[in-house]
């Protein structure tokens, strides 16, 4: 398997299952009916206070609970989940564009807690936190000089809006700790990762979920581009497991004219609601590209759904992930949630793109494994069309539903490096941005010369001597690798070097202008809107 994309392949899951599932959030109209407990339902209650009671072992009941709801839901749908209220915080916070702490980005390197940048305006950038600090305690906890996971240290460091931690930082030039007691504030979560022109026409705008602030996230991004002169635009989805109905709705309703379907729902209960464009939109018209992958899941479908159905726009990618359940939660007395499936969606062709499932959760997830070895992520002809479901666009193009939405023009996976072990580990332990970070702080007058973001992509490159610096770095943290690995993952570390560089000399934006530079995925949709290789 690709080693990139065996990395990758949990996260792509876990957004999947933390954002998609939270479509049906917001249905447009809510069907109150009595609940009632049947005789099962009791015979339940009996055997856990049975165990309880008398079984031979101490036992958490508890967790039997739990255990139980989430057998039951597992034989419903792939959806359908249980939150215990120890987690519906955190996988709230995704969606609510939000959370509560101190507004740190990091990463930890050598068990230190390295801190990359702080969020404009938050706690700790407003208590005198730097960029570089190194953060050795965390209230009366020291966190340096052993393993750490990333889950500590948020866990440690986020808390209610109001409530106080202390940090003891490690600074450059410091030789004692410096503490600080940062009284922690709601932190923006932007859904919006980047925002630029690709050149003088083309914007570009990655969204990595639909949330609560997206709305507002994208039509500032879209004034901004607009300012500089954008004409054509491409929307990256890549990646993007869902999030909330309404953010996907208002989004298309800024690409579509009026009065036109943007999707509709329908279930056992609940009746066909369909939701239509109202507004005169922010980018109705000029040419539309929208990139996917098997990552694009739910709302980000729905999006795609539309623009392909109402021929607005080129879809670029590949075949996304195919989920067309919709999800309603509600709340049970312990503060738990349930989060269950109600409805389908329909794109505005009749498509319902939900893949096939059963009762096997590892399969239905492990199908976007089962692409990459039956060649699907590598040739178009490998992607199987469920002929049985075929819908035209409002053109006449033919599309077809149960398996999410294949692109109008393929890209395949690179798989350049598919056994390349050094990329692979340097690639999975952060090691490029680490190195990258580095660089930057101990080398101050490398980038000094260049102005602008577009100076820097046209002339800078990480030369011979960086990669050797780089090679040592990953010597240093115990990474091997062979002359033949080096030379083919030279290609694809030195771009991912020049990224986090240009991060850290101009702002986020620059990282993915200069990824992108280099994707093929974007390339061929530039060349499709500057060749109006449209709809």
């Amino acid at each position: 398997m690709n080693g990139k994309f065996s990395i990758w392949l949990p996260v792509i899951m876990a957004i999947i299952l933390i954002a998609g599932i939270q479509i049906g959030l917001l249905l447009s109209s809510h069907q109150e009916m009595a609940l009632t407990p049947n005789k099962r339902t009791g015979e339940l209650n009996e055997v856990l206070s049975y165990v309880q009671a008398k079984y031979v072992d101490t036992i958490n009941v508890s967790n039997l609970e739990d255990g139980a709801i989430d057998k039951v839901l597992e034989n419903l749908d792939p959806h359908s989940t249980f939150i215990p209220a120890s987690e519906l915080k955190d996988v709230n916070s995704e969606l609510e564009g939000n959370f509560e702490g101190i507004g740190i980005e990091f990463y930890i390197v050598n068990d230190t807690i390295m801190v990359v940048s702080t969020v404009s305006g938050g706690p700790a950038e407003s208590s005198g936190i730097f960029s570089g600090d190194k953060i050795i305690k965390i209230n009366d906890t020291t966190f340096a000089g052993k393993k750490v996971q990333d889950l500590d240290v948020i866990h440690h460091l986020r808390g209610s809006k109001g409530s106080k931690v202390t940090i003891a930082v490690l600074r450059k030039g410091n030789k004692s700790l410096m503490d600080f007691t940062i009284t922690r504030d709601k932190i923006p979560m932007y859904s919006i990762d980047a925002s630029y022109m690709i050149d003088d026409k083309t914007g570009f705008i990655k969204i990595n979920r639909f949330s609560e602030t997206t709305y507002n996230e994208f039509i500032s991004a879209i004034k901004k581009l607009k300012q500089q002169g954008m004409s054509s635009l491409v929307i990256d989805l890549r990646q993007n497991g869902g999030g909330l109905l309404n953010a996907a709705t208002d989004i298309i309703d800024e690409l579509l004219d009026q009065q036109k379907l943007m999707v509709y729902t329908k279930g056992r209960v609940y009746s066909r609601t369909d939701y239509k464009t109202r507004v005169l939109g922010q980018f109705e018209e000029g040419a539309l590209a929208i990139l996917v992958d098997e990552g694009s899941a739910s709302a980000s479908e729905i999006v795609t759904g539309a623009v392909q159905d109402w021929d607005r726009g080129v879809v670029v990618g590949r075949r996304s992930f195919g989920k067309g359940l919709v999800q309603e939660q509600y709340a049970l007395s312990d503060g738990s949630a349930l989060r269950l499936t109600v409805a389908h969606y329909y794109t505005p062709s009749g498509r319902c793109i939900q893949k096939p499932y059963n009762h096997d959760l590892d399969a239905y997830y492990n199908e976007v494994r089962d692409r990459f070895h039956n060649g699907e992520l590598s040739n178009k002809d490998s992607i199987h069309l469920n002929d049985t479901m075929k819908y035209y666009t409002s053109k006449g193009r033919v599309v077809y539903g149960g398996g999410g939405i294949t692109p109008d023009i393929f890209v395949p996976l690179d798989t350049t490096n598919n056994s390349n072990h050094f990329l692979n580990k340097a690639f999975s332990q952060g090691l490029i941005q680490q190195f990258s970070y580095d660089y930057y702080q101990n080398h101050p007058s490398l980038l000094s010369s260049y102005s602008s973001l577009t100076q820097f992509r046209k002339n800078f490159s990480v030369d011979d001597n960086i990669y050797g610096a780089f090679l040592a770095f990953a010597g240093k943290n115990n990474i091997s690798s062979t002359a033949m690995e080096q030379a083919s993952a030279q290609p694809y570390i030195t771009i991912r070097i020049k990224a986090f560089l240009a991060r850290e000399k101009f702002n986020a934006d620059a990282f993915y202008a200069v990824i992108n530079d280099s994707d093929p995925v974007l390339q061929k949709a530039v060349e499709a809107i500057n060749q109006s290789i449209l709809p």
